[in-house]
C-alpha cells in the first residue's frame, strides 16, 4: 500500500510548497536576528523584534504566492510528483534486512578501523 496516490498531486504538492515557505520564512526570521546581533538594531529600532517577525512571514508568505502563481514551477513539481508515484518502493522487511546488514557492515569497517589504530599506536609507542 502506498501512501502517494496521483490523485493527490495537487495536496502533496502544495504542503511542499508551505514546508519550503515556512522554512524560507524561518530562515529570514533567524538571518534579521543575526543581523540585529552584529549591528545592534534591537537598541536602535523600536519595534525590531515585531518587524523582523513580520517581515520573515511576509518573505514566507510571498515565496508561497510566487511559486503557486508560476506556472513553470508548478507545472515542474507536477511532473516530479508524477515520477514519484511510479516509483516501487520496498517492503518493511527488505527495508529492515538491508538496515541490518548495513549496520553490522559498519560495525566491521569501524572494528578495523579500531584494531589498526591501537596497532599503529603501539608501534609509535615502541619508537618513541
Amino acid at each position: 500500500m502506498s501512501l502517494i496516490k496521483s490523485r493527490d498531486s495537487k495536496k502533496w504538492i502544495n504542503a511542499l510548497v508551505a514546508i519550503f515557505s515556512i522554512t524560507v520564512g524561518f530562515v529570514s526570521i533567524r538571518f534579521f536576528d543575526q543581523l540585529g546581533d552584529w549591528f545592534d538594531l534591537e537598541a536602535k529600532i523600536g519595534y525590531f523584534l515585531a518587524l523582523k517577525q513580520g517581515t520573515g512571514i511576509l518573505i514566507g508568505v510571498l515565496f508561497f504566492v510566487l511559486i503557486q502563481k508560476n506556472h513553470e514551477a508548478v507545472t515542474h513539481l507536477k511532473e516530479v510528483y508524477d515520477e514519484l508515484v511510479k516509483v516501487i518502493w520496498p517492503d518493511k522487511d527488505s527495508v529492515v534486512k538491508v538496515t541490518i546488514g548495513i549496520i553490522i557492515a559498519v560495525s566491521i569497517v569501524s572494528g578495523i578501523f579500531v584494531l589498526v589504530d591501537y596497532i599503529v599506536q603501539q608501534l609509535l609507542n615502541l619508537l618513541y
